[in-house]
């Protein structure tokens, strides 16, 4: 069985802090939206930031992004990409990717815990992909 092809766009690895910028900007709403206890706005914007996020890091460390539909083919990119940590970071980015559809199409609300885990999680995947940026 042959692995399946992921849709990507080949980057010029100098756009990686623009994708960082949007995450950045995801992310510092995302915290105001949290303590604002504003669940629903923090756990969209958690899966925006960490999009971006994945975004930047595979422009950064390969040249390429995922213009697939299926937002769990990026897991698989940053799994792929050559830094410590790609493997264990692509889980947690798999773990907030798989809370999307309960985000954002889903009629019941978001809940504070929901909001927490995904906050927490997506800080945690931030905060790699930046270090990992700003190492350049």
């Amino acid at each position: 069985m042959t692995a399946r092809e992921i849709k990507i766009r080949q980057e010029d690895r100098s756009a990686a802090s623009e994708y960082l910028k949007k995450a950045a900007d995801n992310y510092e709403q995302m915290l105001a939206a949290f303590n604002a206890s504003n669940w629903n706005a923090a756990a969209t914007l958690a899966v925006q930031c960490a999009i971006s996020s994945a975004d930047a890091v595979c422009v950064y460390g390969k040249g390429v992004r995922s213009i697939s539909q299926d937002h769990f083919d990026v897991c698989d990119l940053v799994a792929g990409l050559p830094l410590e940590g790609a493997e264990e970071k692509s889980k947690q980015l798999r773990k907030i990717i798989a809370r999307k559809n309960l985000v954002q199409y889903e009629c019941r609300s978001v809940n504070k815990s929901d909001a927490d885990e995904m906050v927490k999680v997506t800080t945690r995947f931030y905060q790699w992909v930046r270090d990992a940026i700003e190492e350049i």
